[in-house]
């Protein structure tokens, strides 16, 4: 039985809650990987409609365990006030069921006071940072200066730490004329929240060592998607990790044999949050109507999404530079009734046509698509459970997204309910 990574293969937000939700239904242990609570996951089962942004899909499934990787930085307080609100649903969340790794890098308040100052301090030239800290506290654990959840249980370590954390930040915050933090202003609120994370810690690289050992499925849930990667992506209007699966062994303490399957969760359009480039943005009333229907607001900054045309050079460069084996293409049915579609094949730049997206920041504002145009259906696909219930406009343009982007449909997802998918082929068999 292969193990599953699932990732977004274009800016996120590309319905990864509900195909990681229909996975984990079969899964043993989901990890999540990477990422902080700025990136959402909505699962709607039997009716009920869940929330996550930290926690992992799997927390909603009895039976499951779930797993907050060390690639991930835990924002404490954000991480007990989402259990609180799952539980509150009637979900059962205990130190049983739900493992933090001991090495994961923490997220304070005052990463969120130095994001905030940094990105009021960039005018117009604003990254789109969601402002919870979460660029900030990366920055930490690279520069080697991170709390981490074990120093929770270090009352010597823990103190030395918030001084050397204040010393660079509050030299920071007095140079943007913001307000300085006091150390033992931090301090009370770590000694505060310790005893309410540290039942949660654990050496997760073991535990999951031992449940490959034992044979269980583990699926891998990333946050956001290709594009935002910090080194793939269209920086550096990005995220401050890894997005793609790759990461998924080194941000839950596992080698790369461990992966398995990488599903790319696909959306039949494009839609990014936050400033960047977008060949494909749609600024009249069609992109409109698409957000519409595609009820395009973020899950957890409920900021409204741009929205384009489905980009097949971004999700074909996004396969080859993740791994992609295949793709759960989703929300197909937000294009139904439209006369004609459009799908990108190929950019302009400087007068030459290329296949990729460049690094350079100019040079990905100047790319111009090219589009292939496909006749539209008038049928709805909503809720179709097979390709014998789709129309035939539809399938043909699957169909060709597929030869676009060099990679097979593995899952086509036509609502937001679990059940409501056409599985081609299963990930967990691989």
């Amino acid at each position: 039985m292969a193990n599953v990574a699932v990732v977004g293969s274009q800016w996120g937000d590309e319905g990864k809650g509900k195909i990681v939700d229909w996975l984990s239904s079969r899964a043993d242990v989901v990890v999540r990987f990477q990422g902080g609570h700025n990136a959402g996951h909505t699962l709607v089962i039997n009716g009920v409609v869940y929330k996550l942004s930290l926690l992992p899909s799997g927390v909603v499934r009895p039976g499951k365990l779930s797993v907050i990787g060390n690639g991930v930085v835990v924002d404490p307080w954000a991480l007990l006030k989402e259990i609180a609100a799952i539980q509150e649903k009637g979900v059962e969340i205990t130190p049983d069921t739900l493992l933090v790794a001991e090495n994961c890098a923490l997220i304070l308040p005052l990463h969120s006071a130095v994001d905030k100052a940094r990105e009021e301090a960039r005018g117009v030239n604003k990254i789109g940072t969601t402002g919870r800290g979460i660029g900030p506290a990366y920055e930490d654990k690279v520069a080697r200066r991170a709390i981490r959840v074990c120093d929770l249980a270090d009352e010597a370590v823990l103190e030395h730490k918030v001084e050397q954390l204040l010393f660079h930040h509050n030299a920071l915050l007095r140079g943007l004329g913001a307000e300085e933090l006091a150390k033992d202003e931090v301090l009370a609120q770590l000694r505060e929240v310790a005893p309410k994370l540290l039942p949660y810690s654990a050496v997760v690289w073991k535990r999951l060592d031992e449940a490959r050992r034992q044979g269980k499925r583990i699926l891998f849930e990333g946050a956001q998607g290709a594009m935002l990667d910090v080194d793939h992506g269209t920086y550096p209007f990005v995220t401050s990790s890894n997005t793609v699966a790759g990461n998924a062994a080194a941000g839950s303490g596992m080698g790369p044999g461990a992966v398995g399957h990488v599903l790319g969760i696909t959306k039949a359009y494009t839609t990014r949050v936050g400033s960047g480039p977008f060949p494909t943005e749609l600024h009249d009333e069609i992109g409109d109507k698409i957000g519409q229907r595609g009820h395009e607001f973020g899950t957890v900054t409920g900021r409204k999404r741009r929205c384009g045309w489905f980009d097949a050079v971004m999700v074909r460069q996004a396969i080859k530079t993740g791994g992609i084996t295949g793709i759960a293409l989703t929300k197909l049915d937000v294009l139904d009734g439209f006369d004609e579609l459009k799908v990108c094949t190929g950019y302009k730049l400087n007068g030459e046509v290329i296949q990729h997206l460049p690094a350079g920041q100019t040079a990905q504002a100047q790319v111009e698509p090219i589009y292939e145009t496909f006749e539209g259906w008038s049928e709805s696909t909503q809720g179709a459970r097979s390709w014998a219930q789709l129309p035939a406009a539809a399938i043909k343009y699957v169909r060709r997204i597929e030869e676009l982007i060099e990679a097979p449909v593995t899952l086509l997802s036509t609502s937001p309910e679990r059940d409501d998918t056409i599985l081609m082929r299963d990930p967990f068999e691989d």
